[in-house]
């Protein structure tokens, strides 16, 4: 293992956003036996600490390789497109459009049957960004743009998250 190397590597798994959910599951098992700190007991305290950084970096490239979002904002910021969504806030005006009205919904909401209706919509159109990001950064390699979508779902998944926050006040 190189602690210079990016998650992908690491995970020895291909550099794109596609991945095996399974295969990533599969690796991250034997990266963790393999760097486990217990292994080391006997080679002492330094190399124990070196084992638990290892298991750190593990962990942490497997958050990021496994979720959908997490990915794409690597790969972008792997090809020098960094997110920047805190500083970066520049929306597409349909998609602006599109967020005023889910707001407006959301207000007007007072049903779970309603919360539940903004939620699915939210929910579709966060897989069809994420169908996006695929094309984007596998097919066409287009970073930019890539980046862009993935501003676009961390709101809408920000959004979901909110409308289901609301969801479960309302429930019993």
């Amino acid at each position: 293992m190189n602690l210079q190397s990016n998650d992908f590597e690491l995970f020895s798994v291909p550099l794109q956003f596609v991945q095996d959910r399974m295969q990533l599951d599969a690796r991250w098992k034997e990266l963790q036996h393999e760097a486990h700190p217990d292994k080391f007991a006997a080679q002492g305290p330094a190399a124990q600490r070196l084992a638990m950084q290892w298991s750190v970096r593990i962990n942490e490239a497997y958050q990021r390789l496994k979720d959908p979002l997490r990915r794409a904002s690597y790969l972008c910021e792997l090809h020098g497109v960094p997110i920047n969504a805190e500083n970066n806030t520049a929306m597409p005006g349909d998609f602006l459009m599109q967020q005023m009205e889910w707001r407006e919904a959301l207000d007007a909401a007072d049903s779970l049957e309603e919360l539940n209706e903004i939620a699915l919509e939210g929910k579709l159109t966060g897989n069809n960004l994420l169908l996006k990001i695929e094309q984007l950064l596998d097919a066409e390699k287009d970073f930019v743009k890539a980046a862009q979508q993935v501003r676009s779902l961390m709101f809408v998944e920000r959004f979901v998250d909110g409308v289901n926050d609301r969801i479960d006040l309302m429930q019993p």
